[in-house]
């Protein structure tokens, strides 16, 4: 009996089970005392009231352990109320939750069955307790011991016809250490292929960055926003993704700072804010957050940043001060080309792409010819496009312009989206081959690592799909809901012989499987790690590059989880045979030893162990002490940006996959999203009244979307028509459920990001 299903492809024909959808007017501000409320109920529901305030009340504390959800940095001054966000909670109750699946659910369930569930209804589902196998032909998961398990997975390991036949991926939930540890295996293994949930979201972060500043991150740290003059915020909502942003935006209002917000969407977080631990926050009207906003057309982005420089550059011929030329000439390269390339392309052509006022364009001129602390943000709206590197390019080209970088109150902030992604990539998770770093490693680890690079996450796709990956592991994630090109992630998956889930709770990737499958549940970021009875600690990265500590406080959901460290160290063991230069179970049962490895290897990390103390430590950024050095002609440098050309039909739209207010990521805490005004329901799209009357649909009438790339149909059937405040000609619809239309082969030049943000699509009415 065949089990390994592709997610179920709805005809025309069939009838979606729709959940009861209800509109309402979207909210005018984020937080608040209903987002205390809703965060409570959520959070009591799963988990009940005692544990839910024993964990609320340690979570992002120094003491505690690290929310695991979005990877916004901690203030140093914490708050005794509780330092985390109605998300957050909800983060936290979706782990803790007492609800819990064991051989009894898998017993009752089917893998078929249950892959006809939603995402919602997956989840839903609870922790899961024990170590389960699929064996090949098999219709249930059943039982299996921790020993078995490893075995099986050393034996198709085994019998790969050669390393790179193996897939290592992971996400963001995993701790410095286990993902470290989960690297250095690899690597003895023989591959680099290890793919992340970065090549997916902030990739393109990466690239601009690392080409045009030298780091492959931010440069900014929490206390910048207090000083900043001016925030830029572009392709971010951070009401929803980000919240505790909102406070740090709160902060740099009071202190007069201004706030552009550059988004398609007008969401309700960069509104207004209601700061739920503050007496106006409770009793008034909150804080107004943008000063301007600019209702940008999905992906003009870099005509738009042209415009404003256009501008700027007109202002800086009367008053110099416009532009740092200090600055421009110390420390950066290529001002004249870049001013040249500037000046071929016409203020009325990028006005008219942008599709805005130029009203609110020429406030935001204003804030910025006369301010240089500037921070600029962004996020999954400028990195998920063909040009996802070019946007950020043109967002640093606006800081040199400025000198707004290696200041109190200005520089680069890609805000990432999982609590420790960054710090996967900085202990060593990643695809690409760093000489230096395999020379460390052969040195400290006394094996040699490979020196061919490895598949990213769109090439390892391609590879399980074409049958040359044969072995897929997960640590973490929910790899066919979150990739792009669902039923062709799906048949690649399928492909495989054997796929490994190390996890907390069901998802769908548990469904969508290999000929065999194994799913490994690990300790939640919030329960006890403990080692003959001492509780052990483990670090992780936020957004700014600030590693600290995080330790559970609460049971575990089963006594037969293990800790991610643990299950690495127990594959690399069963693998081995012993036979390595590597203690691998040895080392994954002490943390401590771990951190001291990653000490040796990880120049970085150096006293990583002692510095992860108390509110922890940053590690080192060359664009906060303006050091570019290791760049072309040492200095940053300006691009020449192109604008991108989608070359739309005239029946297409170009629509943007977005999260609704109750998810993380391809987690759905409910069916919700209050801000936008939706309640119920999740397959809806947001399109314009105009655009509505022109293709004559009504409210809540259901249509089908459809994508066509390279001659290939790609359908996502039967949504409900959401009327909303969305620019002419643009779209909007939740992920996971409109992966089906992002190309697997469509993606950022360099960085390889699906185009999840920019998909051409038409609209046809449901035949139902």
């Amino acid at each position: 009996m065949k089990t390994n299903h592709t997610p179920r492809k709805v005809s025309a024909e069939s009838e979606i089970k729709f959940t009861g959808i209800e509109l309402k007017a979207p909210t005018s501000y984020a937080a608040g005392m209903l987002g205390v409320k809703v965060a409570l109920e959520h959070s009591f529901k799963e988990m009940g009231v005692a544990r839910s305030f024993q964990a609320l009340g340690k979570m992002n504390q120094k003491e505690g352990f690290d929310c695991p959800s979005c990877a916004w940095p901690d203030p140093e001054n914490r708050s005794k109320l509780g330092e985390y966000c109605e998300n957050g909670a909800k983060a936290l109750a979706e782990e803790a939750t007492t609800k819990r699946v064991d051989a009894a659910f898998f017993q009752k369930y089917s893998v078929e069955e249950l892959s006809l569930w939603s995402d919602y209804e997956i989840g839903k589902s609870g922790r899961i307790e024990a170590p389960m196998f699929l064996a090949e032909g098999s219709s249930h998961y059943q039982p299996i011991s921790w020993e078995k398990a490893f075995e099986i997975i050393a034996e198709e390991l085994h019998q790969l016809n050669n390393p790179n036949e193996a897939i290592f991926y992971t996400s963001g939930r995993s701790s410095n250490e286990a993902a470290f540890l989960y690297g250095m295996f690899a690597r003895a293994f023989g591959t680099n292929n290890l793919p992340d949930c970065s090549n997916m979201c902030h990739e393109s972060s990466g690239v601009a960055l690392g080409e045009t500043l030298g780091i492959g991150k931010g440069s900014v740290k929490l206390e910048d926003f207090y000083e900043a003059e001016v925030v830029l915020i572009l392709g971010q909502n951070p009401g929803t993704n980000h919240p505790r942003m909102l406070s740090a935006l709160e902060k740099c209002k009071q202190n007069g700072g201004k706030i552009v917000s550059i988004n398609p969407l007008e969401e309700a977080g960069l509104v207004r804010f209601k700061n739920p631990q503050s007496v106006g926050g409770v009793l008034t009207s909150g804080t107004a957050i943008s000063d301007v906003h600019i209702p940008i057309k999905i992906n003009e982005d870099v005509a738009l940043l042209k415009l404003i420089m256009k501008k700027l550059a007109v202002l800086a011929e009367k008053d110099a001060s416009v532009f740092d030329h200090s600055f421009i000439e110390k420390f950066t390269v290529g001002y004249t080309s870049f001013l040249s390339h500037l000046a071929s392309f016409s203020e009325e052509e990028l006005l008219v792409r942008c599709g805005v006022s130029e009203d609110v364009i020429n406030q935001t001129v204003a804030l910025l010819a006369k301010n240089k602390k500037i921070i600029v943000c962004w996020a999954m709206g400028l990195t998920q496009h063909k040009n996802g590197v070019e946007n950020i390019k043109e967002c640093v080209n606006l800081l040199l312009l400025k000198g707004s970088l290696g200041k109190p109150g200005a520089g680069t902030c890609p805000v990432r989206g999982h609590s420790n992604v960054q710090g996967d990539r900085s202990v060593g998770i990643m695809h690409f081959v760093n000489k230096d770093l395999n020379e460390r490693i052969a040195e400290v680890f006394k094996f040699t690592p490979p020196s061919e690079e490895g598949y990213d996450t769109v090439r390892a796709m391609e590879a399980m799909h074409e049958g040359n990956a044969k072995v897929f592991v997960g640590l973490g994630g929910n790899f066919v809901s979150a990739a792009s090109d669902t039923y062709y992630t799906a048949e690649a998956f399928q492909n495989c012989n054997l796929t490994v889930q190390i996890s907390t709770k069901l998802n769908r990737s548990h469904l969508i499987t290999g000929k065999k499958a194994l799913i490994l549940p690990t300790l939640g970021r919030s329960e006890h790690d403990k080692k003959d009875g001492e509780l052990r600690f483990l670090t992780v990265e936020n957004s700014m590059g600030k590693v600290h500590r995080t330790r559970g406080v609460l049971e575990p959901a089963s006594d037969w989880l293990k800790s991610e460290p643990e299950i690495i160290g127990g594959i690399a063991n069963a693998y081995f045979k012993g036979k390595h230069s590597v203690d691998w179970l040895g080392l994954s049962s002490n943390y401590s030893e771990i951190r001291k490895k990653m000490s040796e290897v990880l120049p970085s990390f150096k006293k990583v162990e002692e510095n992860s103390k108390e509110g922890g430590f940053y590690l080192p950024n060359n664009v906060r002490e303006l050091d570019f050095s290791h760049l072309p002609e040492g200095k940053a440098q300006f691009s020449n940006c192109e604008l991108p050309e989608h070359e739309l039909a005239e029946d297409e739209f170009l629509l943007m996959t977005i999260r609704s207010h109750d998810q993380f990521n391809t987690t759905v805490y409910g069916l919700n999203d209050r801000y936008r005004g939706v309640y119920n329901e999740r397959r809806v799209v947001f399109m314009h009244p105009s655009d509505m009357k022109k293709i004559g649909v009504e409210r809540l009438e259901k249509v089908n979307l459809i994508s066509n790339y390279d001659g290939k149909r790609r359908e996502a059937l039967q949504f409900l028509v959401v009327p909303h405040k969305i620019p002419k000609g643009n779209l909007a619809a939740y992920f996971p459920e409109t992966n089906v239309l992002v190309p697997y082969n469509h993606y950022a030049d360099k960085s390889y990001t699906p185009i999840s943000k920019s998909i051409k699509v038409t609209v046809e009415k449901s035949v139902v």
